[in-house]
């Protein structure tokens, strides 16, 4: 066997956990110090060999890396804006043992200088282009609405610019602040805008301002949620299959909704049981057992709000909305792998302060 090693070369043990990631990572250290601090075959002596690693701990781990200093690597782990990842990338880093000459990052962190800019796509982006205006929506109060403005905006290119207004803003403002502070943006030109407008420099007091004003809102707010009230909602689809939901209407009625911004979708597909598209006995069970499972990890108690369910065409969807997204985001993930064979389960997490993805439920 070792003889076949020696030829064929030893097949690396696969990452299971960050452990494995940084003892896989200090055996090659030295090496990817020296290409870091050379730049030269990066791609292949570096990006090449990390990339299936992080792929291994986590889908959608990204990185960017660089010299800190003269004598300190930088390694900088970004969700590329994809707000499920963050926990996962916070966890790594935080596992992260020291090394001597390396220096590990979670997310993308901003700047403080006042002239900061980028090139995209051949043109720049800085702080003397961009300004923003907010909109304030009187049924809304609480939502973070932003146009921002670009001097050299032409329609025919909105998608690459408002990409590169992204961008800018990750590293502006730190990826942090630019992925969960912000409820909607758009990019426009200077054209036809009657708003006055804001420096982008006032951005980040801006939004740091208005979070403290939301947290002190809503600071201690919670529901229990054992004695609402429920309700049954029957429906069909256009192909004629037949829709079922459970919802707390008691919540649905709640004032306080966006005390709980995070809305949470848990989908599980299921086995067709040739009952128009709905569970049979067994799967009922099944699905239920792994309903209670969540909630037994995310209570009402901490901030996680069963809001209900529904069913149609062979799959269940669980709805909560939630204080926080890492902690729905760690258990869908740990339920992902532990229902692997048996059910393809995926989720979704999106901020929605009004939980406006429910309205349809609401009484009218």
């Amino acid at each position: 066997m070792g003889f076949l090693d020696k030829i064929l070369g030893k097949k690396e043990a696969p990452i299971q956990s960050n452990a494995d990631f940084w003892n896989w990572f200090l055996k090659n250290e030295k090496e990817f110090f020296k290409t870091v601090q050379n730049g030269e075959n990066i791609n292949k002596e570096f990006f090449d060999k990390l990339v299936p690693k992080l792929d291994e701990v986590h889908d959608g781990i990204y990185f960017l890396t660089g010299m800190f200093d003269d004598k300190t690597a930088e390694l900088v782990f970004t969700p590329d804006g994809i707000i499920k990842n963050i926990y996962a990338i916070e966890e790594l880093v935080h596992s992260a043992p020291q090394i001597e000459g390396w220096k590990f990052t979670a997310l993308k962190y901003g700047t403080d200088k006042d002239d900061f800019s980028i090139n995209y796509e051949g043109e720049k982006f800085s702080t003397n282009n961009l300004k923003f205006y907010p909109t304030i929506h009187k049924n809304y109060p609480d939502e973070i609405d932003l146009t921002i403005v670009y001097n050299n905006y032409v329609e025919e290119n909105k998608s690459q610019i408002t990409n590169a207004v992204y961008i800018f803003l990750d590293n502006y403002l730190g990826e942090l602040h630019s992925v969960t502070l912000i409820d909607n943006m758009k990019v426009l030109g200077s054209n036809d805008i009657s708003e006055e407008l804001i420096p982008i420099e006032k951005l980040k007091d801006y939004l740091i301002w208005r979070e403290k004003e939301f947290v002190e809102k809503y600071e201690g707010t919670r529901h229990n949620t054992e004695n609402d009230g429920y309700a049954n909602y029957e429906g069909r689809t256009k192909e004629g299959l037949m829709v079922l939901s459970l919802m707390n209407t008691t919540l649905l009625e709640w004032d306080k909704k966006a005390s709980h911004p995070w809305v949470f979708i848990i989908s599980i597909p299921f086995e067709d049981c040739n009952n128009g598209g709905l569970p049979d006995e067994r799967m009922y069970k099944l699905l239920d057992e792994i309903e209670e499972e969540i909630m037994s990890v995310l209570p009402d108690s901490d901030g996680y709000l069963n809001l209900g369910r529904e069913t149609v065409n062979n799959k269940r969807e669980i709805f909560f909305t939630c204080k926080d997204f890492r902690k729905p985001s760690k258990t869908a993930d740990q339920l992902i792998k532990k229902y692997a064979g048996s059910f393809d389960i995926s989720y979704e997490i999106y901020k929605d302060k009004y939980w406006q993805t429910f309205r349809h439920y609401e009484p009218r």
